[in-house]
């Protein structure tokens, strides 16, 4: 690979002290990973710099490089050399991969919640998203009490500590996240209590924000700024291509990204005309009918835009490092088009699309029911809230109020 990359001048890389022997396995790694030609020899070049960055340290062999050398070449802040912050991460992966670099020893804080995890998983059965929320959490809150320095922080823990962290989260997150992320805390209390970490009682403790049922209108937008967002994206790009499908698919099947990003190829019945949809909140299977445009834009993604690998999932990501999308993936590029387009939308999601999928059946006459299933609701309860954008609808249902009356029409009342 590098003498492909570097015909004439091959040697002055292979011939590095610390990265020489591994370098050209390092750029094939890199190629394979979806990084273009450019980049990787970019990569190379800064390789250069981060070996003497390690042996003015003292390392003098790759066997002596330890994961704290690595992060040290690094600069504190990415932006001064972004090159070479990028190039210390990607061979942090690659040793990784090779399981080269000794693991880092865990932490105190990485034990404790590691046992939570397993609590969570064995005894309440928890989903992955719900375990990754919650281990989130408990770790967060951890490291904010000073747990890695001090095992005692825990038998000492008192209110003052509490309401300190959930101060310090409130102005980072909204009435709804943090409501959550205090459900979080209450459930790890109960798990510290049942283990005598902490004293019981500290779960009932902790005040919640307030939220009303029905306080906010669903995200919905008018179908046909729907339409024009669609109409909008550029499917002469493989990454336009690969955001018309997805986006297509939420609005005409009303799906979460979550379900987005986890949809694979075998869940795609070309032969019997349907799409196999797990929902993610429900953990059960969703068959729905395979429609012409959404059939068509995912063969035209499929055949021309993405990329060849060994992934499962449908959809992966455009740029390196290749591999599957996260569902922020899909915020951003719905960001992205919304921007582009030029068309007043007030929504940050893509769950938005969901919702005016729902209003536009609603409109359409579809019953509740029917949405409900649609969108994998356990109650009608969730799927009632849509009603009230259906204003023409419900001014069908309003009672008409009675005209004022002079007092001479009311009847005398006599003691």
């Amino acid at each position: 690979m590098l003498t492909d990359l570097y015909p004439r001048f091959h040697s002055r890389y292979s011939s590095l002290p610390l990265f020489g022997p591994m370098l050209d396995d390092f750029s094939k790694w890199l190629s394979t990973n979806g990084y273009h030609r450019h980049l990787v020899r970019l990569h190379v070049r800064t390789t250069r710099r981060l070996d003497q960055a390690l042996r003015s340290r003292g390392c003098i062999s790759l066997q002596e490089i330890a994961r704290e050398d690595l992060r040290s070449c690094c600069p504190k802040d990415s932006q001064e050399d972004v090159w070479l912050a990028s190039t210390v991460r990607l061979w942090e992966r690659y040793f990784d991969e090779r399981q080269l670099l000794p693991r880092p020893k865990a932490t105190r804080i990485d034990l404790l919640t590691a046992e939570y995890w397993s609590y969570l998983q064995s005894v309440r059965g928890a989903s992955v998203s719900t375990l990754r929320q919650h281990s989130w959490t408990a770790s967060h809150f951890l490291s904010h009490l000073g747990y890695e320095a001090s095992v005692t922080r825990l038998t000492e823990l008192g209110q003052d500590d509490v309401e300190t962290y959930v101060r310090a989260r409130a102005q980072r997150a909204n009435r709804g996240s943090l409501q959550h992320e205090i459900a979080h805390l209450r459930s790890f209390f109960r798990f510290l209590a049942a283990r005598d970490y902490v004293k019981p009682g500290f779960d009932a403790q902790i005040d919640t924000p307030r939220l009303y049922r029905g306080e906010q209108l669903p995200r919905s937008l008018p179908w046909d700024t729907v339409c024009a967002l669609l109409a909008s994206i550029d499917q002469t790009t493989p990454m336009g291509l690969r955001d018309y499908a997805m986006f297509l698919m939420i609005a005409s099947y009303g799906l979460r990204a979550s379900e987005i990003v986890a949809l694979k190829l075998e869940d795609i019945e070309w032969r019997t005309g349907r799409v196999r949809i797990d929902l993610r909140k429900t953990a059960t299977p969703l068959l729905l009918p395979l429609t012409d445009a959404v059939g068509g834009s995912l063969v035209a993604y499929l055949r021309r835009a993405r990329p060849q690998l060994s992934c499962r999932e449908v959809f992966l990501r455009c740029r390196a490092p290749a591999g599957v999308l996260k569902p922020t993936a899909i915020i951003e590029a719905f960001q992205k088009w919304v921007k582009r387009s030029g068309l007043r939308i007030p929504f940050q999601g893509a769950h938005c699309l969901r919702h005016s999928y729902a209003v536009h059946l609603l409109r359409q006459g579809v019953s509740l029911k029917t949405i409900g299933d649609l969108l994998g609701h356990r109650s009608a309860e969730s799927t009632c809230v849509y009603i009230r954008l259906a204003v023409e609808d419900l001014r069908d249902v309003a009672l008409c109020l009675p005209g004022r009356r002079s007092p001479q029409e009311f009847p005398e009342v006599r003691p």
